[in-house]
C-alpha cells in the first residue's frame, strides 16, 4: 500500500476512549486509522476528572522500584489523520482548553496496512518511523483517581480495538487495568452503557 499523504492533515494520538474506532468514527467521521505508536518518556493514568491523560516522567523523579516493568514510561495509542472539521470536533469533545491542551510530541510510529492485515501492526519490530503527533494532555491534573462509570464502558470497548491494533496485552494488564477493570456492575448496566454511547458521539462533561 502507498503512504498515506499526510502533508494536509494533522496526525493525532489517542491513548484514551478514542482507541475505540467506532467512537473516533462517530466524533471524526473523516479520520483515517494509520497505525499504533508510543509515546516514551510518559504514563497513562486516570486522573481526577475520572479520564485518561499522560504524564511526563522525567529522570529525576522516576526510580525504578520493585514491580515497575518496561511499560511504566511510556504510552502506546493509535494513530488517525485528521481534516481539520475532525480536529476541531475533537477539540470539542476533548475540551480544549480547559480539559486538555494540544502539544506536538514524538513518538514511535508503526504505520498499518490495512490492505494485509486489517491494520495490526507488531510492536516487537522496530518502528516504521519517529513521528510528531498531536497530543490531548492535562500538564495540571497529574494526580491518579478513579474512571467515571460510563468511560470504563468506552475504555473497554477501545481496549479490545487496541489489542486487535497491535498493542500489548502486557501495556493494558499492568498499566491501563490498574484504573479500568474489565467487569463492573455498573458500567454494564443497560442505561450507563446508553450514556457511555451517547458520550461517544458528542461528550458531555460531568465534571
Amino acid at each position: 500500500m502507498a503512504p498515506f499523504d499526510m502533508t494536509s492533515r494533522a496526525i493525532y494520538f489517542g491513548y484514551g476512549s478514542n482507541l475505540w474506532l467506532h467512537q473516533m468514527e462517530l466524533r471524526c467521521p473523516t479520520s483515517t486509522y494509520l497505525g499504533v505508536a508510543r509515546l516514551n518518556g510518559y504514563k497513562w493514568i486516570i486522573n481526577d476528572r475520572g479520564y485518561a491523560n499522560v504524564v511526563e516522567v522525567g529522570n529525576d523523579d522516576h526510580e525504578k522500584v520493585e514491580g515497575d516493568t518496561k511499560y511504566d514510561d511510556v504510552v502506546f495509542g493509535l494513530v488517525y489523520s485528521l481534516k481539520q472539521k475532525d480536529e476541531e470536533r475533537l477539540d470539542q469533545n476533548e475540551g480544549v482548553p480547559y480539559a486538555y491542551t494540544k502539544e506536538n510530541l514524538e513518538c514511535d510510529f508503526w504505520e498499518s496496512d490495512l490492505e494485509k492485515d486489517d491494520g495490526w501492526v507488531d510492536v516487537t519490530k522496530p518502528p516504521t518511523s519517529e513521528k510528531k503527533v498531536l497530543v490531548y494532555i492535562d500538564r495540571q491534573r497529574i494526580t491518579g483517581d478513579k474512571p467515571k462509570k460510563e468511560y470504563i464502558y468506552r475504555m473497554n470497548m477501545g481496549i479490545k480495538d487496541a489489542i486487535k491494533m497491535g498493542v500489548p496485552e502486557e501495556y493494558v494488564k499492568g498499566v491501563m487495568r490498574e484504573f479500568i477493570p474489565e467487569e463492573d456492575r455498573e458500567a454494564k448496566r443497560k442505561s450507563t452503557e446508553e450514556f457511555a454511547r451517547r458520550q461517544a458521539v458528542n461528550f458531555v462533561d460531568e465534571n
